[in-house]
């Protein structure tokens, strides 16, 4: 994974694959165990996120999550996707939920940037993949209302005219650390002129 300035990756003549909008980190304080994953501070660092990107929650269709796969986990992190982007969340466009857990197992500490190029690739392949390993969503996350839907099969994401393809993906350590990077498609790159 490289990351470069649009300009330079420009004047250089790169392949742009997505653009970082905004990223943010923040830590869970005191909190109720090392393992424990904190919704409050979720909540924080995906609204900073969205701040520093300059968006608003109902700009973002996709959310790469972290995904525990746990009882405990799972919840706590939907509950906190819910409270940032359910109230405004029109009905007809959920907030599309994954996990790239589901698809390669848990990367340890390359989770988080297998979760990035997840949502690169499928920003390319214009599909988000489904949820592996996950035929009945969570009975122990609130689904009805919240604004969420998971993915449980193939959807396209193709580029719509007047409006960006736009991801979150969150990453949260075992010590309480939680990350959230906001990407967007990248512009479309105009043809480069031929040299005769």
């Amino acid at each position: 994974v490289i990351l470069k300035r649009l300009s330079d990756a420009k004047r250089d003549g790169d392949t742009v694959l997505a653009l970082v909008k905004g990223s943010a980190v923040n830590q869970d304080g005191r909190s109720q165990g090392l393992t424990a994953p904190n919704g409050p501070s979720q909540q924080r660092v995906i609204q900073r996120a969205l701040a520093v990107s300059g968006l608003k929650p109902d700009d973002i269709d996709y959310l790469e999550a972290h995904g525990t796969g746990t009882s405990l986990g799972d919840p706590i992190e939907a509950g906190a996707l819910a409270e940032v982007f359910g109230p405004t969340r029109d009905e007809e466009r959920p907030l599309f939920l994954g996990s790239s857990k589901s698809n390669i197992g848990h990367a340890q500490s390359a989770a988080g940037i297998s979760g990035v190029m997840k949502v690169v690739l499928s920003l390319m392949h214009q599909q988000l993949p489904k949820t592996l390993h996950a035929s009945e969503p969570s009975t122990h996350i609130g689904w009805e209302g919240s604004g969420l839907e998971l993915i449980q099969e193939n959807r396209p994401w193709e580029p719509t005219p007047g409006r960006k393809r736009r991801a979150g993906v969150s990453s949260f350590g075992i010590g309480g650390t939680n990350a959230h990077v906001v990407l967007e498609e990248a512009p479309a790159s105009k043809p480069q002129e031929r040299e005769e």
